[in-house]
């Protein structure tokens, strides 16, 4: 198949739902091929082809940061994709269209399979239906839900990846819809190295903690700070990976705290670089307040790390409680903090958690969601005249209780 990616962020560009369509492209490209439509940064050339993996990149207004995109950035994608993607088509025929983000991509993927007459796959990250720490959230707003239920319509078919996602586009957009849950995937880990210790500031008998996320709102890294100052006695140190607009409030607040010889922010690093943290590290922490999925919990899991996090999210498709390390009503930072110190105390909890971990992530290697994308993307050229939803034996998933708004 000849596969059109559309996408407003790849990396270097944006976040979780970037990587996993790289990840997706790179391993489809083994047997396909794949060609991306995407932002263009500041340092980002204009077309390349890299790991087998044809990406071309759009002029937008207003990008400055890599790891955010602004406003004005995303919706000035629209048109100009839509431009540049016409462009495409008449000079190349694809197969089918597999457009990211509802908004701001959906209305690219949608004018693209109208000009082209090809299926578009219309895929959802959960940030794009529903962000709690953003007033701007879609899902606050009538005129961008509308927005978003016609596009979900006209897809020919939707997929989410977890349980919570599709909850909330039931809840909030289109609960007619059977979308087809595909979770996501990483890339199997080859042996890599452990980071020295001393690099960071922590001794051989520290407990290290460790997060990785865009420093934005949403991940309520702030609670670590505090909950850094509540372990101040304990020989606990934390390791903050990524970038983002908070990252200035984030260390001023480290400082004001006396933090500096407790919490090292990495800024942003190669992903070698962030597998070797992880690989030194001993607890995996985040007081991330949603999730629609979360790559880097499973990236924790392959190093063995326990996990302890909120249990808000699509997460907890995978992540149990007491099995991958603990799971904590959303904002019940004490009862966080005692899990933490739980881990803290007790190495054997560690080991056994260390155990479950790299088996069960197993499940959710790159390789298998990529199957699942091959059979739906198959699928949608064979319905392509029918713009109703067809779930080939994937799991759909119906809104059964109300989530708070």
């Amino acid at each position: 198949m000849k596969i059109l990616f559309c996408n407003y962020e790849y990396p270097p560009l944006g976040g979780g739902g970037g990587v996993i369509n790289s990840l997706l492209a790179q391993e489809l490209a083994k047997q396909h091929e794949i060609t991306v439509l995407t932002s263009q940064g500041s340092d980002t050339p204009p077309e390349i082809f890299e790991n087998g993996v044809r990406v071309i990149r759009v002029p937008v207004l207003g990008r400055r940061d890599k790891t955010t995109a602004s406003m004005l950035s995303m919706f000035s994608y629209i048109p100009l994709a839509v431009a540049a993607g016409k462009k495409l088509l008449m000079k190349d025929r694809f197969d089918v269209i597999n457009t990211h983000f509802v908004l701001p991509t959906g209305p690219v993927g949608d004018a693209l399979s109208s000009f082209a007459g090809i299926p578009n796959v219309l895929s959802l990250h959960g940030g794009d239906l529903y962000d709690p720490s953003k007033i701007t959230s879609p899902h606050r707003h009538a005129v961008l839900r509308n927005w978003i239920r016609w596009l979900l319509f006209r897809a020919d078919l939707v997929v989410g990846q977890s349980r919570n996602t599709l909850l909330n586009l039931g809840i909030f957009y289109a609960p007619e819809i059977d979308a087809i849950k595909i979770p996501l995937g990483i890339q199997k880990g080859n042996q890599i190295e452990k980071a020295k210790r001393q690099d960071f500031g922590c001794k051989a008998d520290d407990i290290v903690l460790v997060t990785a996320s865009r420093l934005v709102r949403r991940k309520a890294i702030h609670q670590l700070l505090l909950m850094m100052s509540i372990l101040k006695n304990y020989k606990v140190k934390l390791i903050v990976i990524g970038d983002g607009p908070e990252a200035g409030n984030l260390k001023a607040e480290t400082k004001r705290r006396g933090l500096e010889n407790k919490v090292h922010f990495t800024g942003f690093i190669s992903d070698e670089q962030k597998n070797q943290i992880l690989n030194m590290a001993d607890i995996y922490v985040s007081t991330t307040q949603h999730e629609g999925f979360c790559l880097s919990f499973l990236e924790a899991m392959m190093s063995g790390l326990p996990i302890v996090t909120y249990d808000n999210g699509g997460h907890t498709d995978y992540l149990k409680d007491k099995v991958n390390g603990f799971l904590v009503p959303l904002n019940d930072l004490d009862l966080f903090i005692d899990r933490c110190k739980t881990l803290v105390r007790d190495a054997s909890l560690r080991a056994r958690i260390l155990e479950n971990n790299r088996k069960l992530v197993q499940d959710y290697y790159i390789e298998t969601c990529a199957q699942r994308y091959e059979e739906v993307f198959s699928a949608a050229l064979c319905t392509k005249t029918s713009k109703s939803i067809v779930n080939p034996g994937a799991l759909s998933v119906r809104p059964a209780t109300k989530q708070t708004r």
